[in-house]
């Protein structure tokens, strides 16, 4: 059988590039971190965080700029290409948490949770395939 008859050659072929992968989960990251907590530019963040019983408001507040800068961090080091598998295990972490806190605390405020919970699966299978793709480029 030849390369162009062969399903999984033809498949990895139509793969975008690796840098486009990368790209795309750091954009999320970069978006959710910087202009929705860093610049505040997402007020439903706040009253998220707010819910929480045991912070006050300023202290949910400096909380979620430090989740911002933290998140922003999180898209740069993704864009760097270094340690990807251990940057999709910090990413799994950090949406698992999150994810249960919010759903945990805040429900009231979060309009879909399940929406929520499927659309950060996603990212999180993108954000696997990508490490993957770019460990094993990397010869690790």
């Amino acid at each position: 059988m030849n390369a162009t008859m062969n399903p999984v050659v033809s498949a990895v072929a139509a793969m975008p590039p690796l840098w486009l992968l990368q790209a795309a989960v750091a954009a999320v990251w970069l978006y959710e971190g910087f202009w929705c907590k860093v610049l505040a530019r997402s007020p439903h963040e706040f009253e998220v965080v707010e819910q929480v019983p045991f912070l006050a408001p300023s202290t949910a507040h400096a909380l979620l700029r430090v989740l911002g800068v933290l998140e922003t961090a999180l898209g740069i080091w993704i864009l760097t290409t270094w340690q990807p598998i251990v940057a999709a295990a910090v990413q799994t972490a950090l949406l698992i948490g999150l994810n249960s806190a919010g759903i945990y605390f805040s429900r009231d405020r979060i309009p879909d949770p399940a929406g929520m919970v499927l659309k950060n699966t996603a990212l999180l299978v993108l954000a696997w395939v990508t490490a993957s793709l770019a460990a094993g480029s990397a010869g690790l």
